[in-house]
């Protein structure tokens, strides 16, 4: 298949960023579409997020038929996905911000508060490196070597053996999850030059 990264607009913002970092990648001009019918021709997806939990989960799924055409082609057809900020946390079952909310639930786990610690303001807000587990999946973290930026003020939690990479800040931070073909990561890569453009190149060279 020739590759056609599609991203999803279910109206999170920050699309027009995460579309051109995309496109530099790629070359390219990369689809961003809110139609279902557009994930069938995808050879990778991916579901950026801005704003809370609830809303984002809400946005997804009032974009009728695009979270069965989601599980279609990521969970059965195995095609790679990326969540990126919000788009990462809704892999977790529940969600915490302003009540309680259900997410995809692929990954599990729940997403919750960043708690202060030493003196750190919440939200998490700027630059820092990334802690990679010792069996983090070669292909999704290879030349990835400099600070990532973050922004968020809650954090996911699942169970360990998901976790790529973390990130000290009020204690460790899930920053990078992995699942089979299902990616997540807290931080923007289209806000990390180097290290972010990277994480997208190898992405888009997983099949």
């Amino acid at each position: 298949m020739t590759m056609n990264p599609v991203i999803i607009d279910y109206g999170s913002g920050n699309l027009r960023s995460v579309a051109k970092a995309f496109a530099h990648v790629t070359g390219k001009d990369v689809l961003v579409t809110s139609n279902p019918d557009d994930l069938a021709s995808a050879s990778h997806i991916i579901l950026p997020g801005v704003g809370a939990f609830g809303d984002c989960a809400k946005g997804l799924r009032s974009l009728n038929g695009m979270v069965a055409a989601l599980e279609e082609e990521v969970l059965n057809k195995k095609k790679p996905f990326l969540g990126i900020c919000v788009g990462m946390q809704l892999l977790a079952d529940k969600g915490y911000e302003h009540g309680v909310h259900d997410g995809l639930g692929w990954i599990g786990g729940e997403v919750i508060a960043i708690e202060p610690q030493d003196n750190l303001p919440v939200p998490h807000m700027g630059w820092n490196g990334l802690d990679f587990k010792k069996n983090a999946p070669a292909e999704i973290v290879k030349d990835i070597d400099q600070d990532v930026y973050f922004v968020h003020s809650y954090k996911f939690e699942c169970d360990e053996k998901y976790v790529v990479a973390t990130t000290s800040y009020c204690g460790a931070i899930k920053a990078f999850v992995a699942k089979g073909n299902i990616y997540g990561v807290q931080f923007h890569p289209e806000k990390s030059q180097k290290s972010g453009l990277q994480l997208i190149k190898n992405f888009l060279e997983i099949k």
